[in-house]
């Protein structure tokens, strides 16, 4: 996200979207009653009878948001709202979409914004650190792409090796596979570093066959147990990844939530589920809240969202930390499986 004017005072951020990821933010940082003033497009019919034609008509208006969609798979967050600012024939009271995309330029405007919101607007304008993630072992490879919030699956591909017989030649073929794989999302999609992850001994065999020394460079290996989906979230906490994942988000959530499973297995300070991490809120026990986007979409259309709004900003109000996961990632499957939110306290209840 490019923010191209902050006034808190005012309470209005200006902010134009840079790329696909920054649509996961957008949909996070617009509450009910904000109000959003941006580019909205509506039918608009010229003449009559057979003569006529509908024309699309561009124009900048203002609305209260009611209700935030987040729409990935069309590349947009649609706000819809009453029209409180905008031309004459775009009445005020009257309800209108504002649909905001890739290069869509837009503020929003809050009463207040909470910390935990204003560092949410300065992580999605941070610059994005990519990594590409090859995990791979006998039977089959996944290629992953990180993003800001989780990962972006590229490619899962099928070994063809046998149980029996020739296996080395096989094998040969696989790893070449592999290593096309690598140096094709490597051209593409420009990583700064490249994890190569596998149980076993297969990633030091892969490497060794790796003839490029720039690729080489880029590349650290890492242990797994799998080449399935969790073991992004397994490498993530790897000691040996440590160094070139210090900027990750995807490191920091991974480790968080290992951390609040730690604490649920001994019994200690940890709290999950609506009831109990109510509880905890209120009673001013929180340090660290953790909740999914899947948790907060559920409690919206459920028209429980401003009930869970008050509790993030009293978590906020008492200097704790609030963490929005995605549960796309395998730490917010984690935490859905918890009920969808969870905390670490700052003492045993």
């Amino acid at each position: 996200m490019h923010i191209i004017k902050e006034d808190y005072k005012l309470g209005r951020v200006f902010m134009r979207i840079e790329d696909t990821d920054d649509l996961w933010y957008l949909s996070h940082l617009v509450d009910p009653g904000d109000t959003v003033k941006g580019t909205a497009t509506r039918k608009v019919r010229i003449g009559d009878g057979e003569n006529a034609k509908v024309t699309k008509k561009k124009v900048t208006l203002s609305i209260e948001a009611e209700k935030v969609e987040y729409l990935p798979e069309n590349g947009i967050v649609r706000i819809n709202g009453k029209i409180l600012e905008g031309p004459e024939d775009f009445p005020k009271g009257s309800y209108q979409n504002i649909s905001l995309g890739e290069g869509g330029e837009f503020s929003i405007k809050k009463v207040n914004w909470p910390k935990y919101q204003k560092e949410k607007l300065k992580e999605s304008a941070e610059k994005s650190y990519t990594f590409l993630i090859c995990v791979f072992d006998r039977e089959e490879v996944l290629f992953a792409l990180s993003q800001k919030f989780g990962f972006k699956i590229l490619a899962k591909v099928k070994s063809d090796l046998p149980k029996k017989g020739d296996v080395d030649a096989k094998k040969s073929t696989f790893y070449q596979d592999i290593i096309k794989g690598v140096e094709t999302y490597a051209s593409r999609h420009h990583p700064e570093n490249i994890i190569v992850a596998s149980p076993a001994f297969y990633k030091e065999d892969l490497y060794k066959l790796i003839k490029d020394d720039t690729l080489k460079k880029k590349i650290t290996l890492a242990t797994c147990s799998s080449a399935k989906n969790v073991a992004l979230d397994e490498i993530m906490k790897r000691p040996e990844l440590k160094e070139i994942l210090k900027q990750s988000r995807n490191r920091q959530e991974s480790l968080l939530v290992a951390e609040l499973l730690k604490e649920i297995s001994k019994e200690g300070l940890a709290v999950y589920g609506k009831k109990e991490v109510k509880i905890a809120i209120d009673s001013g026990a929180i340090s660290k809240l953790i909740c999914t986007d899947k948790f907060i979409y559920t409690e919206k259309e459920a028209e429980n969202y401003q009930e869970l709004d008050e509790q993030l900003k009293s978590v906020d109000n008492l200097k704790g930390d609030v963490h929005i996961i995605s549960s796309d990632h395998e730490s917010g499957k984690k935490i859905d499986g918890l009920g969808g939110i969870a905390g670490i306290t700052r003492y045993k209840l």
